[in-house]
């Protein structure tokens, strides 16, 4: 296993010697050992591994400057957006289930269709074509067809248009965390774990508007429930259609995203990689000493003699296979497969968990409370905006935990999956609102830790030549799993603990599963 040692002693942050891959200098008074995730006993491609450990060494020298800070929120808009539509479908169940008379799983259903459907497309894709185009296409998708579902007449219409808008949504994480890993310095990749604060402020966004549009802009039941009397749920989607058009645009307009040296590594552009760097380092008012000959000789192959020119640019790289290849690379070992399996089923598990109760929940707390006299829609959406709040500091939390020596991501992961769990079944004991709203404070603290773990480790461990269909294997779990949740809820009365049970059951056997994971990426510099 190869170790970076990464000096923060110099005050000049320059590099001014060849880039070593032992030795780093970045300057602010310590030193930071950075190993390699994977030994080097053919896990994965070693010209690859070779090329990718200049690149992280170049990335490092950089350090974390403002680009990386400005693509912490860009990359940021995807988690966003990933938070506030998949909840969308529950925080309208009520009004909508009023206007068009539908059973209401269907609704979540299509959504999680869609969301499946972008996990795979943009996930597998950004391995293919490359990061760029599925970053800067996802978020237009989903703000288009948000606003157009605001002016559903009908719900074959809505279900059609959220299917839709899922498909650019579902793309978001699986391409922003992959985006964000690749850009990052080794010592900073803990921030993908504190990414999960956008989540929480997507909650908490979505939670506020909903709160005041549809308690007062809503039919009080079914009956004689007109569109003219029953205007907040498509206020709400008009205003976070635009929203997410204004994310899109900042994205576009504003911030540049630069290319994955990494992925440009993987498909041959060494040049391209170098270029990447140094306008990078540029944007940082640093420099970088790194050169294609430095790429070239750490993996030992000569470029006059490949026939391959570093200009031919190629809309999919002659292994990609359709991705095909990527997926066969994350198995290529034993140890490698039994991770990318249990990285798999981890997702599918808490998917399945997480969706048939946080899509019902807003329907949950308002039939509990009605049993409860207090289920009014003023005081259910009051409930889902606290339970936002709440999940904010989790955010913090576990970017500080998933760093402690003997607990790591593997730790955090366990611990939180076990303590989500147990508040699951916790709220079956409630015999009052409050008691009941109290119990998913807790369930939502400990959850948004379990997420943003669960979130960052993934693309942690998988290689960057294959990370982007690496998350794509993992979102389409979970996206396939939360399918079959709504097809669950539509045999199972709500009305009961049935679906807390199960979903409390399966999170804690996730937690236990966590501690099986053979690799633990504290400390470690992803490649």
């Amino acid at each position: 296993m190869t170790s970076h040692i990464v000096d923060f002693s110099s005050k000049d942050v320059s590099p001014s010697r060849e880039l070593s891959v032992d030795d780093l200098s970045v300057g602010h008074g310590r030193k930071v050992a950075l190993d390699d995730l994977y030994d080097d006993d053919g896990t994965i491609d070693q010209v690859y591994q070779a090329k990718a450990r200049v690149l992280n060494n170049a990335i490092q020298e950089i350090g974390m400057g403002k680009y990386q800070i400005y693509l912490f929120c860009c990359a940021g808009f995807g988690w966003f957006a990933d938070s506030v539509w998949p909840l969308i479908t529950g925080l309208i169940l009520t009004p909508v289930i009023n206007e068009f008379n539908f059973n209401g799983p269907f609704l979540s259903l299509a959504a999680n269709i869609g969301l499946f459907v972008g996990a795979v497309v943009w996930s597998f894709g950004c391995d293919i074509w490359g990061r760029r185009w599925s970053f800067n296409l996802t978020l237009l998708i989903a703000g288009i067809f948000g606003l157009a579902a605001g002016g559903s007449q009908n719900f074959v219409t809505l279900a059609s248009l959220i299917a839709t808008l899922g498909v650019g949504v579902g793309g978001n994480m699986p391409v922003d965390s992959a985006v964000f890993l690749d850009l990052v310095p080794g010592t900073h990749q803990y921030l993908l774990t504190v990414m999960s604060i956008w989540w929480c402020l997507g909650q908490l966004v979505v939670s506020l508007l909903a709160w005041p549009l549809i308690a007062n802009f809503s039919c009080a039941s079914s009956v004689n429930c007109t569109r003219s009397e029953n205007m907040g749920w498509r206020y709400l989607l008009f205003t976070l259609g635009g929203l997410t058009l204004l994310l899109w645009g900042i994205r576009f307009f504003v911030f540049k995203l630069f290319e994955s040296p990494r992925f440009l590594v993987g498909i041959g552009k060494d040049a391209e990689a170098v270029e990447v760097i140094r306008k990078i380092a540029e944007y940082n008012s640093k420099t970088s000493n790194l050169t294609v000959d430095q790429l070239v000789k750490a993996g030992g192959v000569d470029p006059e003699k490949t026939g391959v020119a570093q200009n031919d640019r190629r809309v999919l790289s002659a292994s990609s296979a359709l991705g095909w290849n990527h997926v066969k690379a994350l198995f290529r070992t034993r140890k490698l497969a039994f991770s990318t399996s249990l990285l798999i089923a981890l997702w599918g598990i808490i998917g399945l968990a997480s969706t048939l109760y946080n899509s019902f929940l807003p329907f949950l707390l308002e039939s509990r409370g009605n049993a409860y006299g207090d289920g009014s829609l003023y005081i259910t959406y009051r409930n889902t905006f606290i339970l936002s709040v709440i999940g904010v500091p989790g955010a913090f939390l576990a970017g500080w935990a998933v760093e402690l020596p003997y607990v790591g991501r593997k730790g955090t992961l366990a611990i939180s999956s076990g303590l989500t769990g147990a508040f699951l079944f916790a709220t079956t004991t409630a015999r009052s609102s409050n008691a009941l709203l109290g119990w998913n404070c807790g369930y939502t603290f400990f959850s948004n830790i379990m997420y943003g773990v669960l979130y960052a480790i993934s693309p942690e461990v998988f290689p960057a030549k294959d990370r982007g269909t690496g998350n794509g294997l993992v979102s389409s779990a979970t996206r396939i799993f939360s399918v079959i949740a709504p097809i669950i809820a539509l045999y199972a009365n709500l009305e009961t603990a049935t679906p807390v049970y199960i979903s409390g059951a399966l999170i804690i056997f996730a937690g236990f599963m966590a501690l099986l994971l053979p690799y633990e990426p504290r400390g470690k510099a992803s490649i």
